[in-house]
């Protein structure tokens, strides 16, 4: 099995919930077809650094899993057959991309844990 990354582009123009919709067919089509989703990220809307289809921003969405090679090309079609998605980039991570992705992920759940609270000090 090898770790992969996605991360794809989905139109500004849908609803909030149907842009969970999409994320969740996308992460649907890995699990049928036997990948591990190690982690899912909505990035939300941001702005594109040059327009696609008259379009200047875009719903950003990325998700680690893991899986065979095999399945990378089902996913890829999925995105392609799909009008909703502007652009998409699915990679294999190496060794050391995979452990600093778990490095990060760490980090990130420990600082959500940690949220400081913020004292309110009159001098």
């Amino acid at each position: 099995m090898n770790h992969y990354e996605t991360v794809f582009i989905l139109t500004p123009v849908l609803s909030e919930a149907q842009m969970k919709e999409a994320v969740e067919k996308f992460t649907k089509v890995l699990a049928d077809n036997g990948a591990t989703i190690v982690n899912e990220e909505i990035w939300g809307l941001r702005k594109l650094a040059y327009p696609i289809q008259k379009k200047s921003t875009g719903f950003y969405s990325f998700v680690e899993f893991d899986g065979e090679p095999t399945l990378v090309k089902k996913l890829e079609t999925a995105f392609r057959r799909d009008e909703r998605v502007i652009r998409f980039l699915v990679f294999r991570n190496e060794k050391f991309a995979a452990e600093y992705a778990a490095k990060r992920r760490s980090l990130r759940a420990n600082k959500t844990k940690e949220e400081p609270v913020a004292a309110n000090k009159e001098d």
